[in-house]
């Protein structure tokens, strides 16, 4: 397929050594199909040319049969952890994940709902500094969507940060790579590997970092791979592709290429991490918006409700 992206010369690079990265072929065919209670259509004219994927084996592709998005999820081998009963959604539950038509796209994406008041972390009113919407692979998932020691994952996707996205100089991730607890609840799981966060500088800015958490026996800590100015991401659909070995001694590759004109914004290339946790029954993906909101919710005044959008999941175990 021809790479128009190839020729976007003026990305912000991060290059640590090693091989070059090459996107492989998403899974799947080229384009989405649809039935007659949903409509369809080819990406919009003067997009590059990015494929559009089918239904398979370890994808996640919106349908638009937006009532039934959960059983989707879990069919595709996924699960969702989204806080659709807590506060005052206890009287009234929201569903968090709901399915739209993009006019950017021209096909149906999923919008990833947060609200300042009300939803917590996975429903438990214990966690008052913390809201949660995401979706994951788990042990439930097929092993092809979850990584052994020594074993490499490709994942592709594309995300959209709304306009005027707000963000604190606290955490709040729209991706992370995290272990699976052993049955023991004895696995070095707490933290992630890799986290997307857009997040507020001291001088007022916003950033889009690219975060590294090494093992807790190295001592933990951020290292930061990649930060790009967030109004690059900011109202602009992009996709991703990620590769990583996880093992001690893995490696990480990234390339986002925003998609309206084609422009790489950050590519990593072959970076060589420590990508395992001690005792973890497997390392896998999340995506969502995983936010801080302070102690006892203070930075509540500094947020505002959210919708993130996301579409075509891609998992493959080369």
């Amino acid at each position: 397929m021809k790479r128009l992206f190839l020729g976007a010369l003026l990305c912000i690079a991060v290059a640590c050594g090693g091989s070059s990265f090459d996107i492989p072929e998403p899974v799947g065919g080229e384009e989405q199909g649809g039935g007659d209670e949903k409509p369809d259509g080819p990406v919009a004219e003067g997009l590059p040319d990015w494929p559009l994927i089918t239904q398979g084996a370890g994808t996640l592709v919106a349908d638009g049969l937006d009532a039934a998005t959960y059983t989707l999820i879990t069919a595709q081998g996924y699960n969702q952890e989204a806080p659709d009963t807590s506060g005052a959604h206890a009287d009234a539950p929201f569903r968090h994940i709901r399915q739209t038509f993009d006019e950017a796209l021209k096909r149906w994406v999923f919008d990833f709902h947060i609200h300042v008041e009300n939803d917590n972390d996975r429903g438990n009113p214990h966690k008052t500094d913390r809201q949660r919407n995401e979706i994951k692979t788990d042990g439930h998932s097929p092993a092809s969507m979850v990584a052994q020691q020594g074993e490499t994952l490709v994942m592709r996707w594309k995300f959209r940060l709304p306009e005027g996205m707000r963000t604190t100089s606290k955490f709040c991730h729209v991706h992370q790579l995290k272990g699976i607890d052993n049955r023991e609840g004895t696995a070095d799981v707490s933290m992630p590997l890799i986290t997307f966060t857009p997040r507020t500088l001291s001088n007022g800015g916003q950033q889009f970092q690219v975060i590294h958490v090494p093992p807790t026996e190295q001592g933990g800590g951020n290292l930061y791979l990649a930060r790009i100015d967030l109004a690059e991401l900011l109202g602009e659909w992009v996709a991703v592709t990620e590769r990583v070995r996880f093992d001690y001694g893995g490696s990480y590759s990234l390339r986002i290429v925003r998609i309206s004109d084609g422009r790489e914004l950050l590519r990593i290339e072959d970076r060589k991490l420590d990508l395992w946790r001690t005792g973890t029954a497997g390392l896998r993906p999340k995506w969502g918006i995983y936010r801080s909101i302070g102690e006892e919710g203070s930075l509540k005044g500094e947020l505002r409700d959210e919708i993130v959008r996301f579409a075509d999941f891609e998992i493959e175990k080369p």
